[in-house]
């Protein structure tokens, strides 16, 4: 099975040019916002814009549900596709999909500055900041049953290369999903930095938690960093403990938040003998 990835910032066009890079790579399979699209038909998942709110919609198109991602691998065993591909804003966020789904590492990576000018990328930007419009690259017909948003609008998609004719080959949907409506969702640092003290010292061997820094970027694609200190308990294994909760944070916080979590680094700075 071949998996080309096509990555882009959110609300670049990727979406809107997905039926054509299939076609132009003999692709008959997308996963999209946590669809599996088959030939312009939705066999499997359900779409991140359909989620009510954006953590929600991050963790459905990443496949965080266990029942969500295994319905997805069950349909992809089951239709064995030739070739998949896979959107998603970070080469980070192509890996994280591919591991749940338990798919190959792509074996291409097409960035939408590859197939978009500037002026197309900022003109898509500017529809999915202003008008909350997102592009599902499904026919609308066929897009009903699954989303719980408004739907706004069916385009065709034609292909065209030059001394040739135009020839449709698809229909997309431009959809306004509900938490579009409700602005921008920003979590603090300060939250974030709670959970992880919360997580941490859920474990008896580490009693406690100091000098918890987050470095946010604000960018999905970049994802964030932790670093804290931990008292451990006297006696106990320090690179084992350390190890399980770096583990813990990372997954705590990925669930909590919907954001990326890039590292989580622990220092053990004391221990403790009671």
């Amino acid at each position: 099975m071949d998996v080309i990835a096509l990555v882009g910032s959110s609300g670049t066009g990727k979406s809107h040019r997905a039926l054509v890079v299939a076609h132009e790579y003999n692709i008959d399979t997308i996963i999209d916002d946590g669809l599996l699209i088959k030939n312009s038909k939705i066999i499997a998942g359900r779409s991140a814009k359909s989620e009510s709110s954006k953590i929600m919609a991050v963790k459905r198109a990443i496949f965080m549900e266990e029942t969500h991602a295994q319905e997805v691998r069950e349909t992809i065993a089951r239709v064995q596709p030739n070739r998949i591909l896979v959107l998603g804003t970070s080469i980070n966020m192509i890996e994280k999909i591919l591991h749940v789904l338990g798919l190959p590492k792509q074996s291409k990576v097409i960035m939408i500055e590859d197939i978009a000018t500037p002026a197309e990328i900022e003109k898509a930007r500017e529809s999915r900041l202003k008008e909350g419009k997102h592009v599902i690259p499904v026919p609308t017909i066929e897009l009903k049953p699954h989303f719980s948003g408004y739907l706004v609008d069916p385009l065709e998609i034609f292909f065209k290369k030059p001394k040739s004719r135009r020839r449709k080959i698809g229909e997309k949907s431009i959809v306004r999903p509900i938490f579009s409506y409700y602005g921008k969702l920003l979590i603090s640092d300060a939250a974030i930095a709670k959970i992880v003290d919360y997580v941490a010292t859920s474990d008896p061997k580490i009693p406690r938690a100091n000098q918890i820094n987050v470095k946010n970027s604000y960018d999905d694609e970049k994802g964030i960093s932790i670093q804290l200190d931990i008292t451990a308990k006297y006696g106990t294994p320090l690179w084992d403990i350390a190890y399980e909760a770096q583990g813990r944070i990372k997954s705590m916080v990925e669930h909590m938040t919907g954001l990326m979590v890039k590292e989580v680094n622990i220092t053990v700075k004391r221990l403790s003998m009671e």
